[in-house]
């Protein structure tokens, strides 16, 4: 029987309709998922600032991690259920799902991490004429409503990145997922209501429509606006807010490889196939662009073309599935004609190349596609690796860099030199030497430079984002 999920605004009111939830591969009904017109939207927001005007309706520090705790535990009992809902819904692996179902997991105890250790600041005064007799010291508020934007491709654990760190600041939030992947969404928050936050804390903002979200985000009730998804509406949307408000914005990227001729093969090419294939491509620092020394670039090509043949492709929801499908038809025409156009452009089509049934595309390896071809000069969000041959590092760097977008990239080398050359080198907020781009941990910065976003990211730095640092100064003659 199809699931139906009931809006979340507090207090309850009239749906204004609703969508249907369905599995990428198969077009499986998962579920029907109600939406909010205007006057739920105003509701939900009205709410969410009257908490945070009334200072005495705030969660106190122990009661906020009681309730993370809670959240936890309940996910772990969960998980099995969390990792099939995310595999269905937005065609991620299932072995991928249970990791990120973990990760989130860990997301969520990260947010505990972060009020149990934070504390404020001690400013020195005493120490000129005009600041003796004096005390200062800083704490932390909570910035106000938290408008998420989220997107489909880690549809738990971007959830958990961005209600998490405001449910862990004191913030109301009102969350916003991805249209195909709402399902794990409601999933966390109504796990977060059952281990005890108060309805009206966290509420779901599934709009009619993109302008009712839009509508949200530029509410000068607004404190914090998290978004990820495309450049375009990021930037889009960031211009929209008022006055005051803070944002992060994680957009995609072409992450660049550089692939020196020192370079050990047998250990690099499973991480750049699992970087390039991993949720069909559908990542945004997936592996894309290698730019590989021309002595190993034809071998390094046709090692991974070799190691994407022997990968499974199919549904996302069986254990031994390694590719999964694109989101919708759509991604896979549009990336098949990229791919065509790569190699009508003079490309050498290695491996791949062609569509399948359940919304997938063979995992494609193309050596030397043109520069001018559309997949060099943007971000594929598909199962497609890029190999390039260069003559030296300074060729590399060059042609990495020659894009708008900054995010994390790579360096497979033996030598030290290389690596710092390229750390020294290249744009990019991360540099990974001998792994591939799309590693991540929750604890550290992620972080979109020029095009590619605006802020960081990070379970810690979120946190610390969502909230201001509010200063005292204590005069008294006895100091």
């Amino acid at each position: 029987m199809t699931e139906h999920l009931a809006h979340t605004v507090a207090g309850g009111g009239e749906p204004a309709g609703q969508i249907e939830v369905r599995c990428p591969f198969d077009d499986e009904l998962l579920a029907t998922v109600e939406t909010i017109d205007e006057e739920l939207a105003e509701k939900a927001m009205a709410t969410a600032h009257g908490l945070y005007r009334d200072r005495s309706k705030w969660l106190p520090v122990t009661r906020r991690i009681e309730i993370l705790e809670k959240v936890a535990e309940l996910m772990r009992s969960r998980a099995d259920e969390l990792a099939l809902t995310a595999a269905s819904e937005g065609g991620k692996p299932l072995p991928d799902s249970i990791v990120e179902v973990n990760r989130a997991i860990e997301g969520v105890h990260l947010c505990v991490d972060g009020l149990k250790n934070q504390a404020g600041r001690q400013y020195p005064m005493g120490v000129t004429a005009a600041s003796a007799n004096r005390l200062s010291f800083s704490i932390h508020e909570p910035i106000g409503v938290v408008v998420a934007v989220s997107a489909f491709n880690h549809p738990l654990n971007l959830i958990v990145h961005q209600v998490g760190p405001a449910v862990a600041a004191g913030c109301p939030v009102l969350v916003k997922p991805a249209k195909a992947t709402p399902i794990s969404c409601f999933r966390f928050v109504h796990m977060l209501r059952e281990a005890g936050l108060p309805e009206e804390w966290c509420q779901i903002a599934m709009t009619e429509s993109n302008s009712l979200a839009t509508k949200l985000v530029s509410d000068p009730r607004t404190g914090f606006f998290s978004f990820i998804g495309s450049s375009a509406v990021g930037w889009m949307l960031r211009s929209k807010l008022a006055p005051g408000a803070r944002c992060a914005l994680e957009h995609g990227g072409v992450a660049p490889v550089i692939f020196a001729a020192d370079a050990d093969l047998d250990a690099a090419v499973p991480l750049l196939a699992k970087g390039g294939f991993y949720h069909a491509g559908q990542v945004c620092v997936s592996v894309q662009r290698v730019y590989a020394h021309q002595s190993v670039a034809q071998e390094l090509a046709d090692r991974i073309a070799a190691a994407a043949d022997q990968m499974k492709v199919g549904d996302p929801r069986s254990a031994d599935t390694e590719v999964g499908p694109l989101i919708d038809p759509g991604e896979v025409y549009r990336i098949d004609g990229w791919v065509k156009e790569a190699v009508e452009g003079g490309a050498k089509l290695v491996t791949g190349g062609g569509r399948l049934d359940g919304n997938c595309y063979q995992p494609t390896v193309l050596l030397d596609p043109p520069d001018s071809a559309t997949i060099s000069g943007n971000e594929v969000f598909g199962p497609v690796v890029c190999v390039y041959s260069v003559a030296d590092e300074e060729e590399a760097l060059q042609r990495a860099n020659s894009l708008d977008v900054s995010f994390q990239s790579a360096v497979f080398t033996r030598s030290i030199d290389t690596a710092m050359k390229v750390y020294r080198g290249i744009d990019a907020s991360a540099v990974m030497i001998n792994d591939h781009t799309a590693f991540r941990v929750d604890w550290m910065p992620f972080a979109g430079l020029r095009t590619s976003g605006h802020g960081v990211g990070g379970i810690e730095f979120t946190f610390e984002e969502m909230q201001i640092s509010k200063m005292a100064v204590l005069r008294s003659l006895e100091l």
